[in-house]
């Protein structure tokens, strides 16, 4: 199982990313696998609305209402967990959305995260592959 952070979710919609390729190859080879934690969708969408547009954004909408992509709803857990990460590594400003993947990615025990943010998930000591780096 794969847990998608925004910045991924992003490469993998906007077909000029330079990442896009690599994160399509491994969504297309197990789209199931691909677990979007509930944090990342309003991140998404706003982030998906101001670089790709409205059209992009309600295709991506559509999409998750179909079940394109599997949201993982909250559990109470995952907020405690996600305080608690933040807190221990205050001094990254990892923040609500990033916590949540690691803490959803955790309790699912998932055996990646596809993020293309390093500068977070690179300086924690996670037991998950962090995709495309780890290809």
């Amino acid at each position: 199982m794969t847990v998608v952070d925004t910045s991924a979710l992003l490469a993998l919609i906007d077909d000029a990313h330079p990442d896009h390729q690599a994160l399509r190859r491994l969504w297309e080879a197990d789209p199931g696998a691909w677990v979007l934690p509930w944090a990342v969708l309003s991140e998404a969408d706003h982030m998906i609305r101001s670089r790709l547009g409205g059209r992009i954004a309600r295709i991506f909408l559509a999409d998750v209402a179909e079940g394109e992509l599997i949201v993982e709803h909250s559990q109470p857990a995952d907020i405690v967990r996600a305080a608690a990460l933040d807190a221990q590594h205050a001094d990254l400003g990892l923040g609500l959305v990033d916590a949540v993947v690691v803490a959803v990615a955790e309790r699912l025990r998932a055996t990646a995260i596809a993020t293309l943010d390093l500068r977070h998930f690179g300086a924690l000591e996670l037991p998950f592959k962090l995709y495309p780096r780890d290809l």
